[in-house]
């Protein structure tokens, strides 16, 4: 009878052993994923400091770049010329009034080059849709 349970109990200890194995592969794999990531976003992040400088405009700290865009982009990459993304943007270049005295403006280009230097770096399939969005609008060079 005693070989019978000691056979069982270690029957119940390789599956306990299994599954413990098994959830801390999981966490490793979680981990290891997450890490790349975290390179990925860091690597694009550093490559968007070097578009946004080398454009004239002002460069963010990179880690705050990688945590806002991520490695894919974010918000910015999620079809950026659609008619309501497209609406929220000429919805910024207003003069900052609220209701009928909202009016459109002639836009600091800047603001187009900084979102034309993300769309480049982290989703660069949308360049030429938007590139065309930017042509199509009236914007001033500011002396910066």
């Amino acid at each position: 009878m005693s070989v019978s349970v000691a056979h069982t109990s270690h029957k119940v200890t390789y599956l306990v052993l299994g599954i413990i194995f098994l959830l801390l592969t999981g966490v490793a794999m979680v981990a290891f994923l997450s890490a790349r990531e975290d390179n990925q976003a860091q690597d694009k992040a550093a490559q968007l400091s070097s578009e946004l400088a080398a454009a004239g405009l002002r460069v963010p700290d990179t880690d705050r770049i990688a945590q806002v865009l991520g490695d894919d982009g974010g918000a910015v990459c999620a079809d950026p010329d659609n008619a309501l993304r497209r609406g929220v943007l000429y919805g910024m270049l207003t003069n900052g009034a609220a209701g009928p005295g909202q009016r459109p403006v002639i836009a600091d280009n800047n603001a187009m080059r900084g979102q034309l230097a993300i769309i480049k770096v982290y989703c660069p399939r949308y360049l030429e849709r938007f590139q065309r969005v930017v042509d199509d609008l009236k914007t001033a060079e500011v002396a910066g």
